[in-house]
Order: C-alpha cells, then structure tokens, then sequence
C-alpha cells in the first residue's frame, strides 16, 4: 500500500485543517516521543535473550 504525494498532501491538508497550525507540531512532538519509547521498549525485549544466555 504506497501512498502517492498527491495522497500524503491530501492527509497533511486534512490534519491542517482538523488541528489548527498551532496544534501539528504539538501532535508531531507527541508521535515522535511514542515512536522512540516503542523503538527503546523493542530493543530491550532483542537484548533480554542475549543477557539470560550470558548469564548461564
């Protein structure tokens, strides 16, 4: 499922519209915190694997 830039422009329109200017980067800045601790909590479940066998 490819998304066009006529399609990213329309959602980008949408949200511009829904939120306000104001309101993006406050909805950006919350998005970027989730992707980051959801990237942190799976490298820490790849890593647990590696410590329970080293500690054997």
């Amino acid at each position: 499922m490819g998304l066009g830039w006529q399609e990213i422009l329309l959602i980008l329109l949408i949200a511009l519209i829904l939120f306000g200017a104001k309101k993006i980067p406050e909805i950006a800045r919350g998005l970027g915190k989730g992707v980051r601790e959801f990237k942190k909590a799976m490298h820490e479940i790849e890593r647990e694997p590696d410590d329970t066998e080293k500690k054997e």
